[in-house]
């Protein structure tokens, strides 16, 4: 029979083992404005204004048309943390213009610098992969020498399997883990066919830059982009297990979480609140 000195004790000994195992929690929830791309332009102060007000208090900006926003963002909460550059600016640039552009963001305070996207006709086999690589690689030299890390975000056709690779394993292979990190997209890795938490795994300490984008139950493996609208979901709306993933982000050194929606069903600074109301209260 258990005496009362003793269910004291284990009462004690299960509040401290509680208190060692405390799930985490967001400690700030960023924004891709991309999400707001089709009424930002038209309404910069109002829809940043919304935007804080919800309660993100980070960014991740485009390059293109930055300058027509940039007052407004200032104006908020929304701490400038990283910008998506131009594709062809990284793959077909000069050198001094990509060195330019690099000085420019670090002046107005972003710390990471993301190549957004292989555009199609600059797709193809492990060759046009290992092309982009090489160009990410002297970007990168340049970013860092500007005070920056470049960022390679990720889609679905990298996942491809092609001559016993995919070009995803090709391209992180094929770069400089000092020079060029990932900003991974969740929606796309799982579109692609990859559990998210088993790559955060492998990649550890070589992703600082997380896309937090649900994915419709039932949307098939593919290796491009023509998913259909319905297939984007707010954060907590969709078959993506949030918990494991943002836990294993954690794990694996993830630094900043960015929520990214390319579609929404209506208003998309309602799909935003939608998506932060969830990340908010979500422990993991």
């Amino acid at each position: 029979m258990t005496s009362r000195r003793e269910f004291l004790q284990a009462g004690s000994l299960a509040g401290a083992l509680g208190a060692t195992v405390r799930a985490e929690q967001l400690r700030a929830i960023g924004v891709q404005l991309y999400t707001v791309r089709n009424v930002l332009p038209d309404k910069p102060a109002e829809t940043l204004r919304a935007i804080d007000a919800i309660g993100y208090r980070e960014s991740e900006a485009t390059f293109a048309g930055l300058d027509r926003i940039w007052s407004a963002l200032q104006a908020t909460r929304l701490k400038p943390v990283s910008v998506h550059l131009d594709s062809a600016l990284i793959t077909k640039g000069k050198d001094d213009a990509i060195a330019r552009t690099m000085d420019q963001v670090k002046r107005q305070g972003f710390s990471y610098a993301v190549y957004p996207y292989v555009p199609p006709a600059e797709r193809g086999g492990l060759p046009a992969i290992r092309k982009v690589a090489a160009r990410l690689n002297a970007a990168g030299a340049k970013a860092h020498a500007s005070g920056l890390t470049l960022c390679y975000h990720n889609h679905a056709f990298e996942f491809q399997p092609m001559e016993g690779a995919t070009g995803f394993q090709v391209l992180m292979d094929s770069t400089d883990p000092k020079l060029v990190s990932l900003e991974m997209d969740v929606f796309w890795v799982s579109v692609g066919g990859n559990d998210p938490v088993a790559l955060l795994g492998k990649l550890a300490g070589r992703v600082p830059l997380l896309h937090v984008k649900d994915k419709a139950s039932g949307t098939p493996v593919m290796y491009n982009e023509s998913v259909p609208r319905t297939a984007f979901k707010e954060a907590g709306n969709g078959a993506i297990d949030w918990p494991k993933v943002l836990h294993a982000a954690s794990a694996a050194g993830v630094q900043h979480y960015f929520v990214e929606q390319d579609q929404t069903p209506g208003d998309p600074l309602e799909s935003l609140r939608q998506s932060f109301t969830y990340l908010s209260k979500l422990n993991f």
